[in-house]
This record gives structure tokens, C-alpha cells and sequence, in this order.
């Protein structure tokens, strides 16, 4: 399932042009220059996002297992079971220990090629230069957000020029990058603010009800909420949720999502897989700490309608007995970002606030409509609060993009994370960042 993606927009653009609106040839794309077509800058916008559909998957799953909600028994590669739990992590491929930097940065790089000549776009309005500006910047901090939620090393380009040749961008401190990435949300929303009714290009499906200047402001305040509370900023997460499309009586699925499909030239997602006989599994503690509905018999919703029973299957001395059913189609979306996990980060943000009553709100909306859960009376304190909000977010946010593993670092919590083969040499670690691959490092040298 693991593929290794050249940072070419070419062979971007190859990948998914069922569900994406290309008007020019997918196969042969125009280079993208000065004063370029409506058609030029409609393909590099969705450029950027087709280029990281198989990481998301990729994504999804390697955190996963980083993070003790996935395993891989995948018999031909056994660096699921080895190198990403055991270690050591190799920064010297574009895989495993080396994965989750290339597709961002290309992300990244193809948005400052259109940025560069956006402003010479005489097909564009003045409003939509502004609106793909504000999608542009919008997205590439996405990318940067997935690099940072990686790599907590304090060494990540972020100046990264349009051309491939130059000397490569100079290493920015964590701190740095992370303003980058309220910098360039920060902007994105004034643009698309500025930027009319409508963008000079069509979205994906997964952006459906977001996909005009206005709407997607509320994806982009979205971002800005989940980066504030990743920096313990509570106050501006909340200013951020204000302005996004959180809302506890809308639906708790709705949301931005990465698509896929199955029709000629498109992607499929390849977490969806057999779940009595694919290689994808569930970790055995989210099973065992799943906490009981109203019933008192049943386990939670949430558990019960993503992950299903299979024959225990083990490999490397790990043994599994559930399977995943929570993508059912190889159309299936990954969740970029929904309204389930905006109500969690607004109980985050009040908790953090010392406001637990409002958490204790958000909170039960999600315990009681996703999980089947019963209502919670009260919390004895901010830590008993946190607990049950870290509960809801891994199994409202299960097998999406990481969050156990990038929360449980966050709050300082990765020992609490099950180690599988203490005994075993080497013994399984916890992770708490992947490498800078080599292909960065070395040249700095």
C-alpha cells in the first residue's frame, strides 16, 4: 500500500483526476507561469491537495501505530511491526522512519509556484487572485501542520523557494515554524475575506459545503483552532472556533475531507481494505478501554462501529483479534477536519481555561450522540477533566490522522501508551518524533 511519491505535480496530478476539476490534460499538464489560464491555476490549486491524498492514508496509518491504535502484519515488510515500534526509525528513505516530509513540502512548494505568478493572472479577478491566495496559504499551513505533528525536532525548512536547484531553505526553530503556520492561516483568512462569492476553480467532493471563499474561511478557522490548542493557547483557540463551523447541533461528521474514488484515474483509499483478511489491524487497548453506553453491556458506539471482531491473527509477537471497518468503500474520505473534533477542541480549550462546566457540555455532546456514552455530572478537577477529554478524542478520532499519539506527546502522556514487547530484543519504544530524513540533513552539512 505504501507508495513513494515524486514531487513533480505531473505525477500529482495522474493520480486523482476523476475528483478533482482539472480542465487541462491531467496527463500533460500546462507548466504553471506568468499571466497564467483559469485552467493552469485550477490544476495547480488541486495539484496541492492530490499530492497528499495517499498520504493521508499513509498518514493515518503510520501514526496509528506510533500511537498504539493500529498494527500492520503485513508479511512482506516487517518494518510495521519493527522499525516503527522498535526502532531504530531510518531517516534515510522516503518510507517509515524517512515518511511524512516529501508530499508535504511538494504541497508546499507547488503553492509558492502559484503564488509567485498569481498576481500576473489576468484571467483572474482581483477578488479571485485573493480567494486562491487565502486556499493556497490555507492549505500549505495544513502541510506544515502535518510536518510539525511529526517532527518535534527543532530543525524544519520553512523559506521554501519555488526552485528545486536552489540551496536548500535554511532550518527554522520549531517555535518559528509554528508562527509560520499561524502567519500563514492568519493571512489566508484576511484574503479570503477579500476574495468575492466564489473561487476561479472547482473543489474536490470532500470540500462540499466548504468550497466558496466564505465557507472554507470556516475550514481555515478550523485549522487555527486545532494549531491554538496544540500551543496551549486557549484563549485564541476559542476566538478561532468562533469563527469556524463548530456546532453542537449540527451533524458530528461534518466536515473537511480528503476524497478518493474508484473510477478510472482516480485514488482509492487504501485503508480500506478486507477487514476479516487484510493486514490492517486494531490494537488490542482500544478495545479494553473502551468505556460502556447507557446499557452498561454494550462498549462504546464509536468502537463498535469503526473496528469489527475477526480471527485473532499475530505476527512479531503481537496479536490482534479486530479488524477496521472505518472506511467500508475504497471511496471512502479521511476526515481532514469535522465538527466532532471541533467540539472536543473547544472542551480542550476550556478545560485548559479552567472553565469545566462549558468543557463538561462539549463534552457530553459527544459522549452521549457518538458514544452511546451516559452523561457525565461533573469533573473533580482540571486533570479529571483532561482524562475524559483525551478518552473522547481517541475514539471520536480513531484511525484519522494520529491523535492519540499526537496528544498523548502533547500532554506529556506517552509513557501511558502500551508497550507490547518490553522483553523482547530490542524491546518496543514509544516514539515521540520522526527523524529529519537525510536527504535534508546531509546537504546542511
Amino acid at each position: 500500500m505504501r507508495q513513494t511519491h515524486a514531487l513533480l505535480l505531473l505525477a500529482a496530478l495522474g493520480t486523482g483526476a476523476c475528483s478533482f476539476d482539472l480542465n487541462t490534460n491531467p496527463n500533460s499538464p500546462d507548466e504553471i507561469k506568468e499571466n497564467p489560464s483559469r485552467s493552469q491555476v485550477s490544476a495547480t490549486a488541486n495539484g496541492m491537495l492530490i499530492s497528499l491524498r495517499q498520504e493521508f492514508a499513509d498518514f493515518a496509518l503510520d501514526l496509528g501505530i506510533l500511537g498504539r491504535e493500529a498494527y500492520r502484519f503485513d508479511g512482506s515488510d516487517p518494518r510495521f511491526t519493527g522499525e516503527l515500534l522498535t526502532g531504530p526509525l531510518d531517516p534515510g528513505g522516503g518510507a517509515f522512519g524517512g515518511d511524512h516530509w516529501g508530499e508535504e513540502y511538494n504541497s508546499i512548494r507547488t503553492g509558492n509556484n502559484l503564488l509567485a505568478v498569481l498576481s500576473t493572472a489576468q484571467a483572474l479577478t482581483a477578488e479571485e487572485q485573493s480567494a486562491t491566495s487565502g486556499y493556497v496559504k490555507t492549505l500549505q499551513a495544513l502541510d506544515f501542520l502535518m510536518i510539525l505533528d511529526t517532527h518535534t525536532e527543532d530543525s524544519i525548512p520553512i523559506d521554501v523557494g519555488t526552485d528545486v536547484t536552489a540551496a536548500p531553505a535554511p532550518f527554522a526553530t520549531n517555535s518559528d515554524a509554528w508562527d509560520r503556520v499561524v502567519l500563514l492561516l492568519d493571512q489566508a483568512a484576511a484574503e479570503l475575506a477579500a476574495g468575492g462569492s466564489a473561487f476561479p476553480f472547482t473543489l474536490p467532493p470532500g470540500f462540499a459545503g466548504f468550497d466558496t471563499p466564505a465557507t472554507f474561511t470556516q475550514f481555515n478557522r478550523a485549522l487555527r483552532a486545532r494549531v491554538a490548542v496544540y500551543r496551549n493557547q486557549f484563549a485564541d483557540a476559542l476566538t478561532a472556533l468562533a469563527g469556524s463551523f463548530v456546532n453542537a447541533a449540527a451533524p458530528m461528521d461534518l466536515g473537511v475531507y480528503m476524497s478518493y474514488g474508484t473510477g478510472a484515474g482516480d485514488f482509492a483509499n487504501s485503508l480500506s481494505i478486507d477487514p476479516q483478511n487484510g493486514e490492517n489491524f486494531v490494537h488490542p487497548s482500544i478495545g479494553a478501554g473502551a468505556q460502556l453506553q447507557t446499557d452498561g453491556v454494550s462498549l462504546d458506539r464509536r468502537f463498535l462501529t469503526k473496528t469489527v471482531a475477526r480471527q485473532p491473527q499475530s505476527a512479531g509477537g503481537l496479536t490482534s483479534s479486530r479488524g477496521w471497518i472505518r472506511y467500508p468503500s475504497p471511496s471512502s474520505p479521511i476526515p481532514i477536519i469535522k465538527n466532532e473534533e471541533l467540539l472536543l477542541l473547544r472542551a480542550e480549550a476550556s478545560i485548559g481555561l479552567n472553565d469545566l462546566g462549558t468543557a463538561l457540555t462539549d463534552i457530553n455532546t459527544v459522549r452521549t450522540l457518538s458514544g452511546g456514552l451516559p452523561a457525565l455530572g461533573g469533573f473533580a478537577d482540571q486533570t479529571a477533566a483532561l482524562n475524559e477529554l483525551l478518552y473522547n478524542k481517541v475514539y471520536s478520532l480513531m484511525y484519522e490522522g494520529g491523535h492519540r499519539w499526537i496528544d498523548a506527546r502533547h500532554y506529556g502522556r506517552l509513557g501511558s501508551l502500551p508497550i507490547d514487547r518490553p522483553s523482547a530484543n530490542p524491546p518496543d519504544v514509544v516514539f515521540s518524533t520522526l527523524p529529519i530524513p537525510n536527504a535534508e540533513t546531509l546537504p546542511r552539512q
